[in-house]
């Protein structure tokens, strides 16, 4: 591992920056769920039709997200990401003036395309700017910063609507983003990111190239593990209360405690994960094994190993498993973008996790429809066994993604 070039100060002035950030992004993508109840009896609406706004949220962050990689790789992140959070918190702000349903649907809507410049703006900015021997802790860093955006959330939300009510909640929210707007454009030059550009006599980029490096057989593995990711995800975050409680025929309090446990362990294990890549040039072995320990715990969770006692113990570990993954995988993601290329990159391996969350809750209710809770800790071991299939290919794919880059 080289030495780093890059004074520390400047590096960790662009980490704190990046994962406030992506904090804020988490935080918008549940300050409207956690608040339903309230907008449920002030609307009139049903949760089917929350539930809708909610879809139509992650519909556009993830139909947007490999475009809003072209426009960083086109014009700057630094841009893309400062619009993504106007975005973001205009439509929060027009959900804290709603007063009917359709305003809501078109704050879903703008906020949702704002949430798709995050991954793609954000680490284009980190691997630029950024010394490479540190970016494993800003993959961490830039990690933790959502998860803490989506602890934040609840507490943030629920305790301003007791005094003031939900529209207020959601104005509040909203003016955290315009403040964030104006540190951004305050230390702009922290986070510029110098665009690529062609030779003299060059061809620009065309569209044909560009799709060929996303068709590159490592970003398609790249992409695809971040699906089968959010398919355990998904299983997981959203329906593990219901599940556990099915299962174990455990109170709804306890279930909920252990989901939390998860959570926790998630966080503890991506900070771990950021010491661990920077220690370690196998970050597909790093990957498997961290997504193979918290597959079987999965495993045994579905057979009921633990008891009740060991229930949260367990789903700790296997989320501190999982998270410590985190930083290895976005540098194996590093590892097979070619140059001029980690906007768009990015953009579309990320939008795995959107497509994930989109196509498989319906299934994960099916099968507790039928009281088959054990089928969803059961789905959630084989997405995980099958993650670790597509990360072992990635290191001896990685240059045939860089050779597909347009000169």
């Amino acid at each position: 591992m080289h030495a780093a070039v890059r004074p520390l100060r400047e590096d960790v002035k662009v980490i704190g920056l990046i994962a406030s950030a992506h904090s804020l992004s988490h935080f918008y993508q549940l300050v409207i769920p956690v608040l339903f109840p309230l907008i449920k009896a002030d609307l009139g609406v049903s949760y089917a039709e929350l539930g809708a706004a909610s879809a139509l949220y992650y519909v556009m962050s993830g139909v947007c997200q490999t475009l809003a990689g072209f426009a960083v790789d086109r014009f700057g992140a630094r841009r893309v990401l400062v619009g993504g959070l106007a975005l973001c918190s205009g439509g929060i702000l027009l959900a804290g003036l709603a007063h009917a349903y359709p305003v809501l649907l078109a704050a879903s809507l703008i906020a949702g395309v704002g949430n798709s410049v995050f991954h793609p703006a954000d680490f284009a900015i980190l691997n630029a700017r950024v010394d490479s021997a540190r970016l494993g802790y800003a993959f961490s860093f830039h990690g933790i910063g959502g998860n803490l955006g989506w602890a934040l959330a609840p507490l943030f939300c629920v305790g301003i609507s007791a005094a003031y009510g939900w529209h207020a909640a959601l104005l509040a929210a909203a003016s955290l983003g315009i403040v964030m707007i104006g540190v951004l454009l305050t230390q702009r030059e922290a986070i510029a990111v110098e665009l690529r550009r062609s030779a003299a006599g060059a061809p620009a980029p065309s569209l044909a190239g560009d799709v060929r490096v996303l068709t590159a057989a490592s970003v398609l593995m790249c992409f695809f593990f971040f699906f089968l990711l959010s398919v355990a995800l998904t299983g997981i975050q959203t329906f593990g209360v219901a599940s556990l409680s099915a299962l174990y025929t455990a109170p709804v309090e306890l279930a909920s405690s252990a989901l939390t446990a998860f959570l926790l362990g998630g966080a503890a294990g991506i900070l771990a994960g950021g010491w661990v890549a920077t220690r370690t040039s196998r970050h597909d072995l790093v990957a498997a094994a961290g997504m193979l320990a918290a597959g079987l715990l999965m495993l045994g969770i579905a057979l009921r190993a633990p008891s009740l006692a060991l229930l949260a113990p367990a789903l700790a570990l296997a989320g501190f498993c999982a998270g410590m993954t985190n930083p290895s995988r976005d540098l194996l993601v590093r590892a097979a973008t070619p140059r001029g290329s980690t906007g768009k990159v990015y953009g579309f391996v990320y939008s795995g996790l959107d497509l994930g969350a989109m196509v498989t809750p319906v299934f994960y209710g099916w099968l507790l429809d039928r009281h088959l809770a054990q089928g969803v800790f059961l789905t959630v071991f084989v997405a995980l066994m099958f993650t670790i299939a597509t990360v072992l290919q990635l290191p001896g794919k990685a240059r045939q993604a860089r050779a597909q880059a347009v000169p």
